[in-house]
């Protein structure tokens, strides 16, 4: 019961809120219901180089702690044997279609036209394939296989999941997609099948990246996170989630980051209201292992979905406010951080489906 009420608060707030704020502004309602999204209505501010700034500095001070731990770490680090698991047969397979859809995805055969656009699925079928595979070389088990079905919903749950941000994104048209010449119907279809590989690649990674004891060596016990005043502090956390949203159509060039923290911040304060554990839990005691692999895990991620994005047809491009430039493959460079906050948000909605059964393994 407690698991629909979050998702229904969440889901009324994401879905609401924005839409809200447009209606009260007076802002013409229809065209952030545009399906297939075509037009380009939101006049993204210029790139600024005090925004650049002071966005890169923000980010270094959140970073630069961690990987100093890491460097004075690696030394203490010491290898062990790891278990004799082959590399199993379907993770082969996975290798093998990662590089015939690559080929395909980045290259243009007059006899592969008809299918030119549909490359973006099969990419990430191999690449969870893969990356399974990866962790059974060196655990012996991994989530395709110790919870089959519950890592099959995983495609569905994710599929519905991104849909937000598509819906979000409407309000501040951070990116657009080329290359599509598809119907409603089509759109959807195909979309959807795109749109469900991500909370999968993004779990399967993470589980991958903790099968390395090196986290727990490093982050098990490192900078305690602690909060008077959870549930007061939750609550205003949650309202002041609220409020951003109902503005962000209003004022999209300032609060485009919105649509990508505001999702775990309203999570994860409706956990603490309600006395739950969350990802952000081990902070307390130091714990920052799972809160690193997961940011990392969509990191990792999102640098092959902009790599095989770059060169398909069918792809998405940007339109950050201030910092459009200095692109690594079609995102800005600062863009990446939005990856750290959406890995989080991927990791606590597939746990509430795995039922808190995403396992990590060491060497």
């Amino acid at each position: 019961m407690k698991g629909i009420l979050k998702f229904a608060v969440l889901a009324a707030m994401l879905l609401g809120l924005p839409l809200a704020g447009v209606l009260m502004a007076q802002l013409p309602a229809s065209r952030y219901f545009e399906f297939p999204p075509r037009t380009l209505y939101t006049e993204h501010a210029p790139f600024s180089w005090f925004a650049f700034i002071s966005y890169s500095l923000f980010i270094v001070v959140a970073v630069a702690p961690f990987l100093l731990r890491a460097l004075r770490n690696r030394s203490q680090v010491r290898p062990k044997i790891l278990p004799a698991h082959p590399f199993p047969w379907w993770g082969w397979c996975g290798v093998l279609l990662g590089l015939v859809s690559w080929i395909l995805a980045w290259n243009r055969f007059p006899w592969f036209s008809k299918w030119q656009a549909h490359t973006f699925t099969p990419l990430w079928i191999a690449y969870i394939l893969t990356v399974n595979g990866l962790t059974y070389r060196r655990t012996g088990t991994c989530m395709l296989l110790r919870q089959p079905l519950s890592f099959l919903l995983l495609f569905p749950a994710s599929a519905g999941f991104w849909w937000f941000f598509e819906y979000l994104n409407r309000f501040a048209q951070n990116w657009s997609y080329t290359g599509i010449e598809f119907g409603r119907e089509e759109y959807f279809l195909f979309a959807t099948f795109s749109f469900s590989t991500v909370l999968p690649a993004i779990t399967g990674t993470r589980e991958w990246l903790l099968s390395f004891s090196w986290w727990n060596r490093t982050y098990e016990h490192v900078y305690p996170v602690r909060i008077s005043f959870p549930r007061p502090f939750a609550a205003v956390v949650l309202i002041t989630s609220g409020a951003g949203l109902l503005l962000l159509g209003v004022y999209p060039n300032h609060l485009f980051a919105l649509l990508w923290i505001s999702p775990i911040l309203i999570l994860v304060s409706l956990q603490a209201l309600l006395k739950e554990i969350h990802i952000f839990s081990p902070l307390t005691d130091g714990d920052w292992r799972f809160v690193l692999t997961s940011a990392l895990a969509a990191l990792l991620c999102g640098v092959f979905w902009e790599m095989w994005n770059f060169y398909s047809l069918a792809k998405w491009v940007y339109h950050v406010p201030f910092v459009q430039r200095f692109q690594v493959f079609e995102m800005p460079v600062l863009g990446y951080a939005g990856y750290l906050p959406f890995g989080l948000e991927c990791i606590v909605v597939a746990e509430m489906i795995l039922k808190g059964k995403v396992m990590s393994h060491e060497d």
